[in-house]
């Protein structure tokens, strides 16, 4: 068993003109998260962003979405950690992944962090620490690295859309087993989940 969560972070870009790109799948997800447990988001000056407060069970969650830019996501996240003392092994940060196609969603536990910015910004921010969980949205790969940036500041598809919300709605079901430190059952079958075509 793995410690329970204490804090989930959607990371992405603030503003209207991002909303609806694949960098702000992981703000999509965090919201969406909110709007289940009926919790309300404040704007948190010292923190940089906007934070709720859940229950999952009898565990209490902190939800943060930061209103930094991406490759700043740490300033957010490391104000937030740092105050109430939540160590890395307690936060979950929910992200786009290129590494991923559209439809696949999966939870990793530490590990590297694949030339990601938001998430090479947040380790940073917690001394170095890289054991941080994650959960990992599929945004799919443009095919040449010249094409990223373009990608995941790109609207989405309404096709791609659809299927992003799809994981969204599985990834849902598996967070109170994660508050809870069952990653091993979580990561079994959401690990296996796909949309198809």
């Amino acid at each position: 068993m793995s410690p329970p969560l204490k804090l989930v972070v959607g990371i992405g870009n603030p503003g209207a003109q991002y909303a609806r790109t694949r960098h702000n799948v992981g703000v999509w997800f965090v919201s969406r998260f909110a709007d289940q447990q009926a919790a309300t988001f404040k704007e948190e000056k010292k923190f940089f962003g906007q934070v709720a407060t859940t229950r999952v069970d009898d565990q209490e969650v902190k939800l943060l979405i930061p209103n930094t830019y991406m490759n700043e996501s740490g300033k957010s996240v490391g104000a937030l950690a740092h105050f109430f003392k939540i160590m890395p092994e307690e936060i979950l940060i929910v992200h786009d992944e290129l590494d991923l196609a559209t439809g696949i969603i999966r939870f990793k536990q530490g590990g590297g962090l694949a030339g990601h910015n938001g998430l090479r910004d947040i380790a940073r921010s917690l001394g170095g620490a890289q054991h941080f969980n994650r959960l990992r949205i599929g945004v799919g790969h443009p095919g040449s690295k010249e094409q990223v940036t373009g990608h995941v500041l790109g609207t989405v598809s309404q096709k791609d859309e659809d299927t992003i919300w799809r994981c969204i709605e599985e990834g849902l079901h598996h967070i109170p087993m994660v508050v809870r430190g069952d990653w091993q059952p979580a990561m079994n079958t959401l690990n296996g989940f796909r949309v198809e075509e």
